[in-house]
């Protein structure tokens, strides 16, 4: 379970990175998690799908942007928010404790 919550909270954070339907687009792709002691990666797809992968495990979602700066992201039967900055090669997201996880593109 504590997975998952690494998961659901890291998703969140690459999610809350990006405004903007520009910020959607820079959103596609995939993203490393920068500096981590494990591998976590993200995946987001422009039919509002995701997939992260963190300690072997792959969890399959659903996101969107809300209002340019949000990030929401749902997986698993449990939703959470983030705000989100993205630009072509960096995505941090940052959680309502102020937690940011910052990835790379991949």
């Amino acid at each position: 379970m504590n997975a998952m919550r690494c998961i659901v909270a890291a998703v969140y954070m690459v999610l809350l990175y990006g405004c903007g339907s520009g910020n959607q687009s820079l959103l596609l792709g995939k993203w490393e998690v920068k500096n981590a002691p494990t591998k976590m990666t993200a995946e987001f797809r422009s039919d509002g799908t995701a997939t992260v992968n963190i300690l072997g495990q792959t969890v399959n979602g659903t996101y969107k942007l809300n209002g340019g700066d949000e990030l929401e992201w749902s997986m698993n039967g449990m939703s959470t928010k983030a705000k989100i900055k993205v630009t072509p090669t960096e995505l941090e997201l940052t959680d309502d404790q102020n937690r940011t996880i910052k990835y790379k593109r991949k």
